[in-house]
């Protein structure tokens, strides 16, 4: 084993890219949170209200959109959305591990069509096209398992009408951590535990009128099982709760890190704070010969996670190991990449100076060798 030195450490060591860095008053927030308590009652209906009030000010929601919740994660959602989302045939952009089982969960569906799906190389990027009997067009704004970002386009529909094709967009580690407009598409989802530093197990989608049209009809022509079907979701989040008990822990430091994003300056700022970080990021890899982004291309490069490969006289796993061993954690790559390489994540909760020294400790681990 090389011996290292001690290294300068950041104030918090946590750069995964979910579950991601939960700010302290996240923690206070549960500790005076009604826990064990009925998720049906006001205290706990409460919360949920606070979270789409704050969701829907956060990005800026008109009316007619509604912010629903529900149970399961972004894994449920992807089979909910076989149910009650696509009538036919959808497309699917695939660009890593997320995308493709989105894209999987809709092709599989033995009542739809076989799926229309794109797929691009880890690391590069394929948009949808415009194509025939395509009713609902599926990617990824951020590709948790490469770094690399999508344009947010929406495809063939209108917000208004569900006949058209509509547009579903996974935005699970991207969403409150890049200044955009959720309402170009039709439906916006993601999970807790990435920019907004909760946990995992809830979903988060923000629905045009069209996707609620499309969710309530098909309801209605399907058997769905409850725990995937989308209309009990809406149904339920009118009432500001969720079909399942939830995690309240869940729910509190959700709603106080939308809070402290509101009262932060809202999206332009939660933007600038992780930009700030992964250019930081890159700059640094872009000036050392060992080192590159993963994502060549620098238009479809992550705000919020940055990726960035290391040639083979540098043996990333070792340098990641030294690095947990002494306080810095979770800056692996995607396990089924396999690639020499580092992911690290800047959501708007991760201090960018806390970044500089990670690269600093990076550097120096590397020039000890």
């Amino acid at each position: 084993m090389a011996d290292y030195p001690r290294i300068k450490l950041p104030s918090d060591g946590r750069f995964g890219a979910g579950p991601s860095k939960v700010r302290d008053a996240q923690v206070d927030a549960v500790v005076h949170s009604p826990l064990g308590t009925s998720h049906r009652k006001a205290p706990v209906r409460e919360i949920v209200r606070s979270i789409q009030d704050g969701l829907t000010q956060l990005f800026h929601l008109p009316s007619g959109y509604e912010v629903l919740l529900g149970n399961g994660g972004a894994t449920a959602l992807w089979d909910a959305i076989s149910f009650c989302l696509v009538q036919d045939r959808a497309q699917a952009a695939v660009i890593g591990s997320f995308s493709g089982k989105a894209a999987q969960a809709v092709d599989k569906a033995p009542w739809l069509k076989d799926a229309d799906i794109r797929r691009a190389e880890p690391g590069t990027m394929i948009l949808n096209e415009p194509a025939e009997g395509i009713d609902a067009y599926l990617y990824a704004h951020n590709e948790t398992s490469t770094g690399a970002t999508s344009p947010l386009v929406r495809y063939g529909g209108s917000p208004m009408n569900d006949a058209a094709a509509l547009t579903i967009v996974d935005a699970t580690s991207i969403a409150g951590g890049i200044d955009v407009d959720p309402t170009a598409v039709d439906f916006y989802y993601f999970s807790p535990q990435k920019c907004f530093g909760s946990d995992g197990g809830l979903w988060v989608a923000f629905a045009s009128p069209a996707a609620l049209a499309r969710i309530e009809r098909l309801a209605a022509q399907r058997w769905v099982p409850d725990f995937l079907n989308l209309q009990l979701a809406v149904e339920n989040s009118r009432k500001n709760q969720t079909l399942n008990t939830p995690a309240i822990a869940t729910l509190a430091m959700l709603a106080e890190q939308v809070a402290w994003m509101n009262a932060s300056g809202g999206l332009p700022t939660m933007h600038a704070r992780a930009k700030a970080s992964t250019d930081a990021i890159y700059a640094w890899a872009d000036a050392h010969d060992y080192a590159q982004p993963f994502v060549a291309d620098p238009q479809y490069r992550s705000p919020v996670v940055a990726t960035i490969d290391f040639d083979s006289t540098i043996d990333a796993p070792a340098l990641s190991a030294e690095l947990r061993r002494q306080g810095i954690v979770d800056i692996d790559p995607y396990r089924s990449l396999g690639r020499n390489q580092f992911r690290i994540s800047a959501f708007p909760s991760i201090e960018t100076s806390d970044v500089l020294i990670l690269l600093e400790a990076i550097e120096a681990l590397i020039e000890s060798r």
